[in-house]
């Protein structure tokens, strides 16, 4: 495979090369890398990159990353192993957030309605992903019946991502009117770019286009103001308000 005429395996080589002097590795490395690109490059990653990398926190969230590309269900597995050796509220926990993860959101639901039990039976922040979950298996109103008896109950609590959840099961359930009201609040103190991605969507299905189009073009505005980090931890939702952006503008 060439890149603009240069094999990539001499992109490799010369990646590593910059590698070496950023980390200030023995400069042996560049002859090695220079004379036997290839060969060199596959040394290299086996010997220095892989090794620092997996220390980094980079390095984990990409080894996490690739671990579930290959094999999405392993946690799947050990949370279910867990569960198997002990019932606890932590086990099962893992169990549901796992099941979450892979999409399984109505088997999340019953595994975070176990955990709810004991000490752990009025747990807010578990009752939160409990309403996600449910929302997700398409019951936006067993959701929006969790997080009343949530705030019911705790009317201090406080959860941005609680306040999302209600608002889009509000928008589930046809309440457009209540749902706005909610969706002016979070929109403007819920961290990234989550909510205003959602919100664009919901606003689209109501056939409400150009306010659509209006927070869509001041969301990716902002996102384009963001550090490279935040960019990084928004990519996903950024990607979602390109194409609603593409689809609005047709």
């Amino acid at each position: 495979m060439h890149v603009f005429g240069i094999g990539l395996h001499i992109l490799i080589a010369l990646y590593f090369a910059w590698h070496v002097i950023r980390t200030q590795q023995e400069r042996y490395w560049l002859l090695v890398l220079l004379v036997v690109p290839l060969l060199g490059s596959v040394a290299y990653a086996l010997l220095i990159w892989l090794p620092q990398m997996r220390g980094s926190r980079h390095g984990r969230r990409l080894e996490r990353g690739v671990r579930q590309i290959l094999d999405p269900n392993r946690e799947v597995r050990e949370a279910q192993q867990a569960v198997a050796e002990s019932t606890s509220p932590a086990n099962l926990r893992r169990l549901a957030d796992a099941l979450f993860c892979v999409g399984h959101a109505d088997q999340a639901v019953a595994a975070y309605q176990r955990a709810l039990t004991g000490v752990h039976a009025d747990d807010p922040d578990v009752e939160v992903k409990l309403a996600e979950a449910q929302l997700e298996s398409g019951d936006a109103a067993a959701a929006r019946a969790t997080l009343e008896a949530l705030i019911a109950r705790h009317p201090n609590y406080r959860s941005p991502r609680g306040h999302l959840i209600y608002a889009c099961a509000l928008a589930a359930l046809g309440e457009q009117a209540k749902a706005r009201e909610e969706f002016a609040i979070v929109i403007d103190n819920f961290a990234g770019l989550e909510a205003r991605a959602r919100y664009v969507s919901i606003l689209s299905g109501w056939g409400a286009q150009d306010e659509a189009a209006a927070l869509c073009h001041e969301s990716l505005q902002r996102a384009a103001r963001m550090p490279a980090h935040a960019k990084q931890l928004n990519a996903a939702w950024i990607t979602q308000l390109k194409r609603l952006q593409a689809g609005l503008a047709k």
